[in-house]
């Protein structure tokens, strides 16, 4: 009876918190990853996606971990278009700190792409469908019903 009691309690703890600086690692074999994850406070998270192949680029992400709802833009690029190189990376991270400097209320995702006009490509708002590992290591019990993140294994 103790096992069983045992074996039930430990079923029922909590699964191990991933740390944040695990979030930062390769997801494609030697050419993209995520990098530079930081927490905006109050749900919100941001990172950087690399893409190093043929050309480079980078995409911040600013993501609300209770909808999945985000902003993605490119900061930086070199060779992967008929567009000039640019690297505002440093401007668009400044950018999103300060529209999150004041009360939360104002720093809606809509700010935050309005922010980042001046200093990146390609800005959108998308919906993420499954839980970020950011999201994971700062935010689980935002999670909802989304999928929790899992680290995929890399052939």
């Amino acid at each position: 009876m103790a096992l069983a009691a045992a074996t039930y309690v430990m079923g029922a703890l909590p699964a191990a918190a991933i740390d944040l600086s695990a979030c930062a690692r390769t997801t494609h074999i030697s050419h993209a990853g995520e990098a530079g994850h930081r927490d905006l406070g109050e749900g919100r998270v941001a990172w950087g996606d690399w893409w190093a192949q043929e050309g480079t680029s980078t995409d911040i992400m600013v993501v609300e971990c209770a909808s999945g709802d985000a902003v993605r833009a490119r900061v930086a690029e070199a060779n992967m278009s008929s567009e000039p190189a640019f690297d505002k990376t440093d401007r668009a991270i400044s950018a999103i700190e300060q529209v999150h400097s004041g009360a939360r209320v104002f720093a809606t995702l809509d700010r935050v792409a309005a922010a980042l006009d001046r200093d990146a490509r390609r800005i959108e708002r998308v919906t993420l469908t499954s839980e970020p590992c950011a999201c994971a290591a700062l935010y689980p019990e935002a999670r909802g019903d989304k999928p929790a993140f899992e680290f995929e294994n890399l052939p």
